[in-house]
């Protein structure tokens, strides 16, 4: 085996991936826990999971959360290296895709399904709706930042 990679179990020692792994795994649940909190039928423990595993957008962001967490866990355990800098752009490009494109780009295609419902229901064309990609608010990307910063500084102290 090449000495420089080592044996698979180091991945999940290092705190680089666990800061990163739990962020992800830790949004995800809490977007599925609001969820369900907010569950009026037994149908919505279907979504809450759908959430859970699947879907984006929502509070937090695990977007942010996991970039932050990369991004803080490199810095504390790596220094000012060359991976810390190539981590926080990345972490900078993921939190302007999250409020920026696909926010903007999920406000277009609701705005789009709901034209095409009203044209479906004149009768004047058949619509099939498009997918409706979420992006975050500010707040949620907030939330996700703070939580991923604070997961890295729990797995990288």
């Amino acid at each position: 085996m090449n000495a420089m990679i080592g044996p698979p179990t180091k991945l999940f020692a290092n705190p680089i991936f666990l800061s990163a792994f739990f962020s992800l795994v830790g949004a995800q649940l809490i977007k599925a826990l609001i969820s369900l909190a907010k569950a009026r039928k037994e149908e919505d423990f279907r979504e809450a999971m759908i959430i859970f595993f699947w879907r984006t957008g929502g509070m937090p962001s695990s977007h942010s959360a996991t970039a932050l967490s990369i991004c803080t866990a490199t810095l504390l355990t790596e220094g000012y290296s060359n991976l810390f800098i190539l981590s926080l752009f990345f972490t900078l490009i993921v939190i302007r895709d999250a409020l920026g494109v696909r926010r903007s780009s999920g406000l277009q295609s609701q705005a789009l399904n709901k034209l095409g419902a009203t044209l479906e229901e004149k009768a004047i064309l058949d619509y099939d709706p498009v997918k409706e990609v979420r992006g975050h608010t500010f707040a949620e990307v907030l939330v996700g930042a703070a939580l991923g910063v604070g997961i890295a500084i729990i797995f990288s102290a």
